[in-house]
């Protein structure tokens, strides 16, 4: 990666690339849509998403923290998390992020934040208390892995052009249609099929971006899994941290699992339970058995 001694990853910066491409059309084509259906309403209403857009991005790290329930710690609270980030930075050759812990048993981390120098790194209680110290940087590692490769920024934005979809819709529905209209029985069916209209192209939006950033988050815990090995030369480590937290889900009550689960995209690991399956279309992370089987390849080869 550009700037630091993570390994560079083609494969994710194409798909960023073509992800943000993919969205941003589909985009033009509901912002045009719009702009046919709902009249004089739409400036409104764009200007509206826009600054909610601008502000969500521009204050994603305090969000982010705020709503998983994280806050700022300093080196006399945490001495070894910080210690671990200061190391891993050095070695990284990167600037060190503020560094957070969440008071949660669901053992988790993230980073988020929308370029290196705004960045934060969290990890909860339940993590640092099951974790070996090695065991921890790996998992550090992968974090750091997603701020060295701007993935995090790429997701925030992704992620929020789906929920602009229905905002949008819904902001419209309310100034544009039911206040655009006469009330002439012709008015109330130009009213009904742009309402049919809407709602349906609003649903393909929301379903498409949905997709895309699946299967972005999906190869990008892959590539964080790969350039986090690489970097400490520890897959071992990182194996072992993973299959830890990832058994460590299956004991953690329902309800706490399901608070943290609307966070799943930017978690080192999705907060499932062990009767639930992960590897699907719908899900954020690749399976544990495949990230298991790369870091196994990267061991051999790093052996050999």
């Amino acid at each position: 990666m550009s700037g630091t001694r993570f390994a560079p990853d083609r494969g994710l910066t194409s798909r960023m690339v073509a992800t943000m491409f993919m969205i941003g059309l589909l985009y033009v084509v509901f912002v045009g849509a719009l702009f046919v259906l709902l009249r004089g309403a739409w400036p409104l209403v764009a200007v509206i998403a826009g600054g909610i857009f601008i502000a969500q991005f521009w204050f994603s790290d305090k969000i982010a923290t705020f709503s998983m329930g994280a806050r700022e710690v300093t080196e006399q609270e945490y001495p070894e998390l910080h210690g671990a980030v200061d190391r891993l930075c050095a070695l990284a050759d990167m600037p060190k992020p503020r560094v957070a812990v969440a008071d949660s048993d669901v053992p988790n981390a993230f980073a988020t934040g929308r370029n290196a120098n705004n960045a934060v790194i969290c990890a909860t209680t339940g993590l640092l208390r099951r974790l070996e110290p090695e065991e921890l940087e790996g998992v550090l590692a992968h974090e750091l892995s997603h701020v060295a490769h701007k993935d995090v920024a790429v997701m925030t934005i992704a992620g929020f052009l789906g929920v602009m979809a229905g905002f949008l819709t819904r902001m419209g529905l309310q100034f544009g249609l039911w206040g655009g209209f006469g009330d002439r029985r012709d008015d109330r069916d130009d009213e009904g099929l742009a309402l049919l209209v809407v709602i349906a192209v609003s649903a393909v939006v929301y379903a498409v971006s949905f997709l895309l950033t699946r299967l972005l988050s999906r190869y990008r815990e892959l590539s964080a899994d790969r350039s986090a090995a690489l970097l400490t030369g520890r897959p071992s480590a990182l194996a072992s941290a993973l299959t830890k937290v990832t058994g460590a889900m299956g004991a953690i009550p329902t309800r706490d699992l399901r608070q943290a689960e609307p966070f799943n995209a930017f978690y080192f690991a999705p907060a499932f339970s062990a009767r639930q399956s992960a590897g699907n279309l719908l899900s954020t992370h690749p399976t544990l058995e495949q990230r298991l089987d790369q870091l196994g390849r990267i061991s051999a080869e790093l052996g050999r």
